[in-house]
């Protein structure tokens, strides 16, 4: 890795984005995450880099690191902004002003380049003017910047998963402009391509270490996932009561709770008028995952066997490498995976930055300086 590629995340998670700029050669050096299940996943899976559990709105940046990070990146909160969740979905939750602590870190640190991320929820909030004001204040801080909703699916991660990005390199630097049109589509990767060596697991299974399955053909998406790994880890089912199970064995592939409807298998439900079409839905091998979000909740479903998604499956469908390892009780650590930015979706960006920044510095400079990205001294 480039020692001048640094990175600081900042509302991290468990670190899908930090995970996907280090397969991009970016180094990330500070941390900032208040949950401490999440803080402790970005602990053990990126050492080198400084955690700090604590609430962002009393972090002096300064006090913990003391050079100009090439990239800042993360996104505030986004249960305030998901078209899912509408009670939530007003200016008066707090969770949507978190925002201005993205901007004063910006203001303050002046970062080379920094990526903006939030649900696609985000760029309609408010009619869509809350996201342009956000833009616009970027852009006033000194950055040329571009937006666009990308879809995960299109980049090589086994998940339909749109998430909004702002994109934005210091005007004072060159102001080069990310363009999202020529970031490079990959083929689709399917549910059955990204499972496939993955073992067979029963309902409320916990097991830690299990061998991965024999494959006559290994896809270029489980080289990957593999790489670094002899095991398949923390495969973790939640516990699912009988009654569950029932519903589960007859809803066939890409259906979902009407399917259990239909077979008078939803009595505890008082009403489904308002139920979500991903309750009870069983995943297709020959298609892409739906958004794996709190998979836990919503009974996401085992393409083939009667029981809910483990903790290693649900993390293969968001593109984590085999190695990475969360942390906390298992609600946690799914809620981690459901929260967490696709970390190949982040590499594709984060490669391309660093194209930018490459192409720019070679037609500028001499040749000699190209790793000389400024650093701050005081």
């Amino acid at each position: 890795m480039n020692p001048h590629l640094t990175s600081i995340d900042i509302f991290s998670g468990a670190g899908g984005m930090s995970t996907g700029a280090k397969m991009a050669g970016i180094t990330p050096k500070l941390a900032i995450e208040i949950d401490q299940h999440a803080a402790q996943t970005f602990r053990i899976n990126h050492p080198e880099s400084k955690v700090l559990q604590e609430d962002i709105s009393t972090i002096n940046p300064f006090e913990h690191i003391n050079f100009q990070p090439f990239v800042l990146c993360g996104g505030p909160p986004c249960q305030g902004f998901s078209i899912a969740n509408t009670r939530s979905r007003n200016l008066k939750n707090p969770n949507n002003w978190l925002f201005k602590e993205y901007l004063r870190f910006i203001k303050e640190l002046q970062p080379r380049w920094f990526v903006f991320e939030n649900v696609e929820g985000f760029k309609s909030f408010d009619n869509g003017d809350f996201a342009l004001n956000v833009e616009k204040k970027l852009s006033l801080l000194g950055y040329e910047t571009s937006s666009k909703v990308l879809n995960a699916a299109d980049f090589g991660v086994p998940q339909n998963r749109n998430r909004y990005f702002i994109i934005g390199h210091l005007k004072k630097l060159g102001g080069l402009k990310f363009n999202f049109e020529s970031l490079k589509k990959l083929p689709t990767i399917t549910v059955g391509e990204a499972l496939s060596n993955l073992p067979s697991l029963k309902n409320g299974g916990r097991e830690n270490f299990l061998p991965y399955k024999r494959s006559s053909k290994k896809h270029s998406y489980l080289k990957l996932m593999t790489k670094n790994s002899r095991n398949s880890t923390q495969n973790f089912v939640t516990q699912n009561k009988d009654h569950i199970i029932e519903r589960y064995k007859v809803i066939k592939q890409g259906e979902n709770w009407k399917a259990a409807k239909n077979k008078g298998l939803l009595e505890t439900y008082s009403s489904t008028k308002n139920t979500h079409s991903g309750i009870y839905r069983r995943l297709k091998l020959d298609e892409v995952a739906p958004t794996i979000s709190n998979y836990r909740k919503s009974m996401m479903i085992h393409p083939l066997e009667h029981r809910g998604l483990s903790l290693r499956e649900a993390a293969r469908l968001q593109s984590f490498p085999d190695n990475f390892i969360f942390s906390g009780p298992l609600s946690y650590q799914q809620q981690q995976v459901g929260n967490a930015v696709p970390p190949l979706l982040a590499k594709i960006i984060f490669d391309q930055i660093i194209k930018l920044e490459e192409t720019m510095i070679s037609s500028t400079m001499n040749t000699n300086t190209i790793s000389c990205f400024p650093q701050r001294t005081g």
